[in-house]
């Protein structure tokens, strides 16, 4: 039987925790080994991980993912590397110092080759007997580093950032309200503003005094400076279908002072 014990990450000294958590994955094997049993005990080094990029970016002076980009993303992995195995003798002396028995000098790094081909073969030999499940779950996110994040890396604490938003105003240019009202809309997303488009009331909408349908455009009507993109989907994998609305659909012509005036009304 062989143990491969959760490694530590040596990026930063040893503490009290991991000589807590080191005296509980030694008295297992131990005790094993007593009774008995042969129990092979590898060290290793954990070399991935948010963390690890953090300190490495709080190091060069990084605020975002951007900087990343500018430094050049094979320097800022060379730098993540080397960070890793900063401290190993420390490591190592505290393990000896505490009697932890452990092999230390064929110590595995998980940022290895043949570690990280093991894994996915692992994942691999998972998913070909069916133990594999894909399905949905709500994953926390890093605006910062535009990432998902564990809930180790999570429980690291929070931070209260000021995220740009905008208001624009659309005024109803047909319908029974047109010229005396407005739609007021808010986005954290300006910049994806035109591919998107808002979503305007439907007929029926509380918004609106009665239904009422709009000519299509036509075809010799000038195009549209936002047109929206043809779809980015194309030749992935459908997604959930979207619930039904609660309002009949219908058509509503909308324009900003910022776009231009010539640009034919809009399908719903």
């Amino acid at each position: 039987m062989g143990v491969l014990r959760g490694p530590p990450t040596a990026n930063g000294m040893p503490g009290a925790h991991h000589i807590e958590a080191r005296v509980f994955k030694d008295v297992f094997p131990r005790f094993r080994t007593m009774r008995g049993y042969h129990v092979g005990r590898k060290a290793g080094w954990d070399c991935h991980g948010l963390p690890v990029e953090l300190a490495v970016e709080k190091e060069l002076g990084f605020t975002d993912k951007q900087d990343i980009e500018a430094y050049g993303i094979a320097e800022f992995n060379a730098k993540c590397r080397d960070s890793v195995t900063r401290h190993t003798d420390a490591f190592t002396e505290l393990t000896t110092r505490m009697g932890y028995w452990v092999d230390l000098d064929d110590a595995y790094r998980t940022m290895d080759p043949e570690y990280i081909e093991s894994v996915w073969w692992s994942l691999k030999e998972i998913f070909n007997k069916g133990l594999l499940v894909q399905d949905y779950r709500v994953a926390p996110w890093c605006p910062r580093d535009q990432t998902g994040l564990s809930d180790h890396e999570l429980a690291q604490g929070y931070e209260t950032v000021v995220d740009p938003s905008v208001y624009v105003r659309f005024p109803l240019t047909s319908g029974p309200l047109a010229g005396r009202a407005a739609l007021l809309v808010w986005t954290t997303t300006p910049g994806r503003w035109c591919p998107t488009r808002p979503s305007p009331p439907t007929p029926r909408s509380p918004t609106s005094s009665r239904p009422r349908a709009l000519k299509a455009p036509s075809s010799s009507s000038s195009p549209s400076r936002c047109s929206p993109r043809p779809s980015a989907r194309a030749g992935r994998p459908p997604v959930r279908p979207s619930p039904a609305p609660r309002w009949n659909a219908g058509r509503i012509n909308v324009r900003s002072s910022s776009w231009s005036s010539r640009s034919p009304p809009t399908t719903w």
